[in-house]
């Protein structure tokens, strides 16, 4: 049977949406690991979510939508699990990890999410077409590894921060559309990255990153991944992700991260001048395979 919980928005609205969180975020691996070179790893996530946070904030207040107790509470369990624990760490990792390798321990994040929601009893549990995409999805990540990924000082565990971030980050996904209220769309997702950039800020004072932050020697670098995760991977990807999650299934919008990783493997071969090999276009493959699967599985037919 279909999820009827679910209403489901134009065509175009959807497919818009959806190549902002595949195409958008995919390129923010690599746009974090410029941005961090030379600012503070909390410090650079809290100041993307603290600015695009406050856009949206003024914008869902000029549209008449106003914060309710249940969006505030929602705002802080959220911003926690999405913004202070999964990106703090994600972007503290990338000062070790390469940008590409974050994206693959990343793409886990539907098996996470398939798991959790019948776990949490917030979810059926998942069919055969939907545990086929799954599998799929993991295989196309599997072959895009290196047997000396965890190779390098500290990249071991910043590889171990990247997979706690995903978990973080899909506890988020399955708590969202219980937790926030089902109107006001675009405090949605204001709420939680003002939440989230404040703890961020917080956690950069106790860390100390206020003594390390200088600003006449941010990079050029440094400050265009910086704007491009304000405006884009924050301000734009974000608002298309919470809307999402208000129409379909967390399984399904959770798919992005099957092509997360090749987008960031791309712009390695793109900018960086990285290999663009046969596992790569294998992996191309098998995400797309895994993506009409889990869409397939999410409708029921």
């Amino acid at each position: 049977m279909a999820d009827t919980r679910f209403t489901r928005p134009a065509r175009l609205e959807a497919i818009l949406a959806f190549l902002a969180i595949y195409v958008i975020w995919g390129s923010t691996f690599l746009a974090i690991r410029y941005a961090v070179e030379s600012i503070p790893p909390l410090f650079t996530a809290a100041t993307r979510h603290l600015i695009a946070g406050s856009i949206l904030l003024v914008w869902a207040l000029w549209k008449g939508e106003r914060p309710t107790r249940q969006g505030w509470r929602a705002g802080v369990v959220l911003g926690f699990l999405f913004f202070f624990l999964s990106h703090g760490l994600l972007h503290w990792a990338e000062l070790k990890v390469p940008s590409g390798a974050a994206a693959l321990v990343i793409a886990i994040e539907p098996a996470i999410v398939a798991l959790l929601l019948p776990l949490l009893r917030l979810g059926p549990s998942p069919g055969r077409v939907t545990y086929a995409g799954l599998a799929l999805g993991v295989a196309s990540v599997a072959v895009l590894f290196r047997p000396d990924v965890s190779t390098g000082q500290g990249v071991l565990l910043g590889l171990v921060a990247v997979l706690i971030s995903a978990i973080a980050w899909s506890f988020g996904i399955v708590y969202a559309r219980k937790l926030q209220p089902t109107n006001g769309s675009t405090l949605n997702a204001a709420l939680p990255l003002l939440c989230g950039s404040l703890m961020l800020l917080a956690g950069g004072l106790v860390r100390g990153e206020h003594h390390v932050l200088q600003i006449s020697r941010v990079s050029v670098e440094s400050q265009l991944g910086l704007l491009f995760l304000i405006f884009f991977g924050s301000l734009v990807a974000f608002s298309a992700y919470a809307w999402l999650l208000k129409h379909f299934p967390p399984t399904l919008v959770a798919t992005h991260t099957y092509v997360n990783p090749i987008v960031a493997v791309l712009l390695g071969w793109w900018v960086a001048g990285e290999k663009l090999t046969t596992s790569i276009l294998l992996s191309m493959f098998l995400a797309i395979s895994a993506i009409a699967l889990v869409n397939r599985g999410s409708q029921g037919t």
